[in-house]
């Protein structure tokens, strides 16, 4: 895909559809869009994640709706060609089907998002139902849910017995019926993920979810290697930007504790004329300053 047309959910259907894979990466930021767009990612996910990797909170729990949107509006500036998918928090849509709808709507019409991503179960099939129902497209995410990991101890991987897969099956069936236009599995058997890909009609984008998914999605501080939250054992690291970071924020350290920076080139000198004139200008007002002290004395 990529390219500079806009990705829309006929353009992830068509990818399903043609075997074609794809790519969803997390964002936070206006700059790292940019980036992100040049790179040809086809989806950007602004996900809750913020508030471990960028906030520092041991859980994606604390960060606010209005913080997402905030940051949802800044990556659909940096990149306004890509598929952009906006994270909702913690209590933001499990309330109740009317507080879910405003609250999506706020992703859709303040921040030009493409869908939103609920954290879902066959208990919120209903809100699900309600949000597709008024025109907020939805993509599911189920499996793992980094929302409700005290609910389950932690982050566990999900659907390991034939029961809980079924179940996890069973639930992608009814959030499609409900109206959902995407799916996302997280920390699912790759023999999960590939039978409920095969089984709709739905994108399906996995994390930690095998090879057999439409899409693959990784946190971007997990994939290079940038620290923060809470990243899996198997994830593919394609950078590993902690150590030159460090080394260059060491480098600047100890440039300006020697005086090495800033160096000339670094620096911005006064036209001389300009600069004769500046000290003409101070030496006399000192004068002036010293001379009515003296008579006030």
């Amino acid at each position: 895909m990529g390219g500079s047309d806009k990705i829309t959910i006929g353009t992830l259907r068509a990818a399903k559809r043609e075997r074609r894979k794809i790519s969803m990466l997390t964002c936070y930021d206006y700059t790292t869009a940019k980036l992100m767009q040049e790179a040809e990612i086809d989806s950007l996910l602004v996900g809750d994640t913020y508030a471990e990797v960028c906030l520092g909170h041991s859980t994606t729990l604390p960060v606010t709706l209005e913080h997402m949107v905030t940051i949802a509006e800044a990556v659909r500036r940096g990149a306004p060609s890509v598929y952009l998918v906006g994270d909702m928090p913690y209590l933001s849509y499990q309330v109740c089907a009317e507080e879910a709808i405003r609250n999506a709507g706020q992703f859709m019409s303040r921040a030009g998002c493409d869908c939103v991503k609920v954290e879902v179960d066959r208990r919120l099939v209903k809100i699900v139902e309600a949000m597709s129902s008024a025109t907020i497209p939805v993509m599911a995410h189920l499996g793992l849910k980094p929302q409700s990991i005290q609910s389950v101890g932690g982050y566990r991987i999900q659907g390991k017995t034939a029961s809980a897969a079924a179940a996890i099956i069973e639930d992608a069936h009814m959030m499609e019926k409900a109206g959902a236009i995407a799916l996302l599995l997280e920390a699912v058997p790759s023999e999960v993920a590939a039978i409920i890909t095969e089984s709709t009609e739905l994108p399906v984008i996995g994390i930690v979810s095998g090879p057999d998914c439409d899409g693959q999605v990784l946190v971007l501080h997990d994939m290079v290697g940038y620290g923060g939250g809470h990243p899996p054992r198997s994830v593919k690291q394609y950078a590993q930007l902690h150590d030159p970071l460090v080394n260059a924020f060491r480098s600047f350290a100890k440039d300006v504790s020697e005086g090495a920076f800033p160096a000339a080139e670094n620096s911005i000198a006064m036209d001389s004329t300009e600069l004769a004139q500046l000290r003409r200008m101070l030496s006399t007002g000192r004068s002036n300053e010293r001379g009515e002290t003296g008579r006030r004395a």
